[in-house]
């Protein structure tokens, strides 16, 4: 049985502000919700393994372990994420509202989908895998899957938080995101300590009690944005179907599919990190896992700035205006170095400070201080090809985006770190992320000025 709510077509707004407003201000408007809830989210991560290392290192590590399966669960809601939000903006430029009205159902069943393969890969290879990460440490695993289970269980709130958050960005609403977001993480927030350390009469959780407060918060959010886009965005139908247009599914898939490869195959590169620190020192482990968690916290401008640019390049690539295009990925570059630019100085002049969060032991300084340096350069570094890998996406080019994420972040630091772990230096491993992102900057410049030139020429054709 389908579901449909009231549609018509003259609610698409003539002059969605994507086409006709003024550029600089139209990033900032974009990408600045999106920051504050990336922000948000991002600090709920945090705060998790905040939390978690106060119960002691080796629930960290049990977490840092546990980061590439999570970074798989999320890459399959992103790449659906990002393919719907390329092809609904378009339509959306294009005036289609029938197809904007089938890809959002498309989306849907998509999002379902993923949360059964989800599901399928917790039974079949979650503790497999967790055994032969930890080296069969009983106290890795006892606190690792109990995580890991609940959190691949009940993902499908997380799946279904990512396409309705899509659907008030692509529509040009950027603002509504903040509440899905900030339902979920302030849930989250509340919830962490109540379930990890047992307050109120409730049993002491641990790690468990972290995965379901996380679990909850995504449910949470995504009730939040089917209800906000019920309410306050009439342009994007909400029709839950089992038989979607499979034409809007492939075209999702299409621009979806090399960003969802690129964050599993980045999940690769943590495991491979991982195995490699871990014959040098359990510990490197828990300050990579730090690191990872606080590259989430402090790249949240350089990651809105990016999700804010897709809808905008995609919008005008419909409306068929390149100058908008070229326009907005100027001040998408200039504001994220802006935004970055204080949380680097943080990491290069009070390391120890921000590792003194994660109640590090003197081991874990003497470890992290170094890396954490040297890993804010790698980020400050990665910004243009992170904005670039964004504008691909608004013009459909996912081959393209996914080439040059691989790139960076998969391809040549496996490549380095495969020739300087024999040193058994870690040193030399946190210094292989910088180089990678310098040696992929030309590279992103020429396939930019490159394919961009050939696809909006072709669009003007």
């Amino acid at each position: 049985m389908a579901f449909r709510c009231r549609y018509s077509a003259r609610k698409m707004s003539a002059d969605n502000p994507m086409g006709t407003a003024k550029i600089s201000g139209l990033v900032l408007r974009t990408g600045l919700p999106l920051i504050v809830s990336l922000l948000i989210n991002s600090l709920y991560n945090f705060v998790d393994s905040v939390f978690v290392a106060r119960i002691s290192e080796e629930a960290l590590t049990a977490l840092s372990l546990a980061a590439p399966v999570q970074i798989i669960m999320s890459a399959m809601g992103l790449g659906i994420a990002v393919g719907l939000n390329a092809v609904i903006s378009k339509a959306l430029g294009e005036k289609n509202s029938q197809r904007v009205q089938e890809t959002a159902s498309a989306a849907l069943v998509l999002a379902f989908l993923a949360w059964v393969l989800i599901v399928i890969l917790e039974v079949l290879l979650m503790k497999p895998y967790f055994r032969w990460q930890s080296g069969g440490a009983e106290i890795l695993m006892d606190y690792g899957i109990p995580y890991l289970q609940i959190c691949m269980l009940g993902s499908l709130g997380m799946m279904g938080q990512w396409v309705f958050d899509r659907f008030v960005m692509a529509s040009g609403k950027s603002s509504l995101f903040l509440f899905t977001l900030s339902a979920a993480s302030i849930t989250n927030l509340i919830l962490d300590p109540i379930f990890i350390f047992g307050y109120f009469g409730l049993p002491a959780m641990g790690t468990a009690g972290a995965a379901l407060a996380t679990i909850i918060g995504q449910w949470t959010g995504c009730f939040a944005g089917y209800f906000i886009n019920r309410r306050w965005n009439q342009e994007i139908p909400i029709h839950f179907t089992v038989r979607a247009n499979t034409e809007c599914m492939a075209a999702i898939l299409k621009v979806g599919i090399p960003s969802t490869l690129v964050q599993v195959i980045t999940s690769v590169l943590a495991v491979y990190v991982n195995s490699a620190l871990m014959l040098i020192t359990p510990t490197a482990v828990a300050v990579y896992g730090a690191c990872v968690k606080i590259q989430g916290l402090v790249t949240v401008g350089v990651h809105g700035m990016g999700n804010g640019l897709i809808p905008i390049v995609a919008y005008n690539y419909g409306a068929k205006k390149p100058e908008r295009i070229y326009q907005s990925c100027r001040w998408a570059i200039l504001y994220s170095f802006l935004f970055y630019g204080v949380f680097f100085l943080i990491m290069e002049m009070v390391p120890e400070q921000v590792l003194r969060l994660f109640d590090a032991s003197e081991e874990m300084l003497a470890i992290g201080v170094l890396a954490l340096r040297i890993m804010a350069v790698s980020y400050l570094l990665s910004t243009f090809c992170l904005i670039f890998s964004a504008a691909f996406q608004g013009l459909g080019l996912g081959i393209q985006s996914m080439l040059l994420t691989l790139s960076r972040q998969v391809i040549l630091p496996m490549l380095l770190i495969a020739i300087v772990s024999h040193f058994g230096e870690l040193t030399y491993i946190w210094w292989t992320f910088v180089l990678a992102e310098a040696c992929v900057i030309p590279v992103g410049l020429i396939l930019w000025k490159k394919e961009s030139k050939k696809t909006l020429c072709n669009m003007e054709n």
